[in-house]
């Protein structure tokens, strides 16, 4: 195994399915030569060639556009949208053509589109790079939607999203780049999409959340076990569609749960998993569900995130609440 940031996770998952499968394009603004803004496909067309991995106009409609037809004729696209703050300009051809091409055609046609892009706080970006959108991508039905908090997951991830028949949408939190490194395999494997992965076992309270919060609320759990403690901590990986299976499992186990996301509170992904809680094991509940979000005001300017952001000491805080209920 190699030790990789998420970055490199990212990169060396495309690599292995441009070529396994040449079909595989890769474009995007700066994806060509430059390698993109965060270099996720350097090194690509210098391998691959200008046909398979190419710069495109300062365009996201165009970029759906040409993902869409790519798509039909039998490629699988991966397109970049530089920032997904900029998903606005694209949302036609995400929601009112790639989610719903299976059903408008009986099944007979597909949108194998992959769609990446970094998102996420902490980084001090300008205005539009960080917002969490994720929530208004999971409103929508036809889509899948993937966040990982890991590079292992992250390799994994893509290269499932990449061979799945429908449209995934691959949100990458900026903060998680470059922020650590881990072991990840080489050869190539897949996880399945729509599947939780328990990151850490405990009895007491679960927490459940994705992204770049998965490492908080580590953090989280480590300062509650001194107090003695013993927190689980799920990350979703996939928030559409949910792992109904494996929260209900966790909250059945230790009768406890709190949600959290980096995104503001109306945002949904926390609410439709704390109403999926109450729908299937209310009974189950020793303590209300809370939840820890930002508030549910506009992405600040970059000299006020930190107060902005949920953080670890917000989780503990509230976990606090719900085990001393």
């Amino acid at each position: 195994m190699a030790q990789m940031t998420m970055i490199q996770a990212i990169t060396d998952a495309l690599k292995t399915e441009m070529k396994n499968d040449e079909n595989v394009l890769v474009f995007g603004e700066d994806a060509g030569n430059n390698g993109g803004v965060f270099r996720a496909t350097e090194g690509l067309q210098k391998e691959f060639g200008e046909d398979r991995v190419f710069d495109t106009p300062l365009a996201e409609s165009g970029i759906g556009g040409l993902a869409i037809g790519l798509g039909l004729q039998g490629y699988r696209p991966v397109p970049e949208i530089q920032f997904f703050g900029f998903v606005f300009e694209v949302m036609d051809s995400i929601s009112g053509q790639m989610a719903r091409m299976r059903y408008r055609s009986g099944g007979t046609l597909t949108s194998p589109v992959t769609i990446r892009s970094p998102f996420g706080g902490g980084v001090h970006t300008p205005e539009m790079h960080a917002d969490s959108l994720e929530g208004l991508m999971t409103s929508q039905p036809g889509l899948k939607v993937v966040i990982p908090s890991t590079p292992y997951d992250a390799k994994g991830l893509l290269i499932s999203a990449i061979r799945d028949n429908d449209p995934v949408i691959f949100l990458e939190h900026m903060k998680l780049y470059r922020s650590f490194r881990q072991e990840v395999p080489e050869e190539e494997y897949t996880i399945p999409l729509g599947k939780a992965d328990v990151k850490r076992e405990g009895t007491d309270l679960s927490i459940i959340t994705y992204g770049a919060m998965v490492q908080e609320s580590m953090k989280a759990a480590e300062e509650l076990e001194k107090d003695g403690h013993s927190v689980e901590v799920v990350d979703l990986r996939t928030v559409q569609p949910l792992d109904i299976e494996a929260i209900i499992a966790s909250v059945e186990k230790t009768n406890r749960a709190i949600v959290v996301q980096e995104a503001q509170k109306q945002a949904g992904i926390a609410a439709n998993v704390v109403a999926e809680i109450n729908d299937r094991a209310i009974l189950s509940l020793e303590a209300p569900v809370l939840r820890v979000t930002a508030p549910d005001s506009v992405f600040p300017f970059s000299q006020a995130e930190q107060v902005w952001l949920p953080n670890a000491k917000d989780i503990v805080e509230t976990a606090k609440k719900v085990l001393n209920f």
